[in-house]
């Protein structure tokens, strides 16, 4: 038995080490999807911008925000979850039939194997024993959910009659999350375009260089003056991890090289803008100590290509509202 133990070790060491990189390579990746875009962009915040030729690419969604996300599509899903039943090695059962069949491999492995002595035929016997309990739970369980179904059908059917001419008077007062009230939630408000003037242009550039630089300054009060509340939590947090992480991120001379509308609309009384912007800027982290370069690069420019948004009122200053990476 010890020799085969140390047999088979080096494959289960190896087979080891295989998922503890993939689980590492996962947990990397998600870390750099949750640096993609934040802040809001009206009711079109989970919509992907136009591309331009600065951003030839679809750009970062926007995985940081205080938008309510439209609750028809989670309500379609729902349905649709309700509707794709699992089958017979879906959910529990693929669980249990997973758990045993992986149970047998490592059993082959250190030399028990499905059955022991009883050998392949023994393998095939918990193998069809395995299946014939999984058919008859999904069976029962589909029973189940079959008779609920029924059930809440008739319900329903009760109380729509006592609505029309029963007991219940005509009218009601719809409950929470009813009626016409959730129909206006979950249309999107209607939204015009509108054009741009070389002013608004202008002055977008001029925002660029003064937030990236009022960013690299670590100066909250210019922040908080350029952008809107959501905009600027999630700057004044950014700042913050910098800080505690004991480095500092220095951004200095900054200029558009190239700018593209990607869309403008209007909302009501609020007016939006979505630019693609290229520009180019001395940016690094270093040491809050030493001063020690960190990441990046302090002397040579680098280049950026990313989407910012833009948002007014009626009659009122442009302010950063949202930022994407290209």
């Amino acid at each position: 038995m010890l020799r085969r133990l140390s047999r088979y070790s080096g494959l289960v060491a190896a087979l080891a080490i295989g998922l503890a990189l993939s689980l590492a390579a996962i947990d990397v990746a998600e870390a750099r999807r949750a640096s993609g875009g934040f802040g809001s962009r009206g009711s079109r915040t989970f919509d992907t911008p136009s591309v331009t030729r600065t951003a030839p690419s679809d750009a970062s969604p926007i995985n940081r925000t205080m938008t309510q996300q439209n609750s028809a599509q989670p309500q379609r899903n729902a349905g649709q979850q309700q509707a794709q039943r699992p089958g017979l090695f879906g959910g529990f059962g693929r669980t249990l039939f997973g758990g045993l069949l992986l149970g047998g491999l490592f059993g082959m492995l250190l030399g028990g194997g499905f059955g022991g002595m009883m050998g392949f035929l023994g393998m095939l016997l918990q193998i069809a024993l395995i299946v014939g309990l999984g058919m008859l739970l999904m069976r029962f369980l589909a029973n189940r959910r079959q008779s609920s179904a029924y059930a809440a059908g008739g319900n329903m059917q009760r109380e729509a009659y006592a609505g029309a001419g029963g007991n219940k008077p005509g009218f009601q007062i719809p409950s929470m999350g009813s009626g016409t009230a959730a129909t206006a939630r979950t249309t999107k408000p209607v939204t015009q375009d509108i054009q741009l003037s070389p002013a608004d242009l202008d002055r977008f550039e001029a925002l660029l260089s003064e937030i990236q630089s009022a960013y690299g300054r670590e100066d909250y009060p210019t922040l908080r003056r350029l952008s809107t509340p959501e905009a600027m939590s999630y700057l004044a947090e950014e700042l913050g991890d910098n800080a505690t992480n004991g480095v500092r991120n220095t951004v200095s001379d900054v200029k558009l090289l190239q700018g593209d509308i990607s869309e403008a609309w209007r909302e009501g009384p609020v007016e939006y803008a979505t630019l693609a912007m290229r520009y180019s800027s001395i940016d690094a982290l270093v040491d809050r100590t030493t001063g020690k370069v960190v990441d990046g690069d302090a002397v040579n420019p680098s280049e950026t290509v990313e989407l910012w948004t833009f948002v007014r009122k009626s009659g009122g200053d442009w302010l950063l509202s949202a930022i994407q990476s290209a």
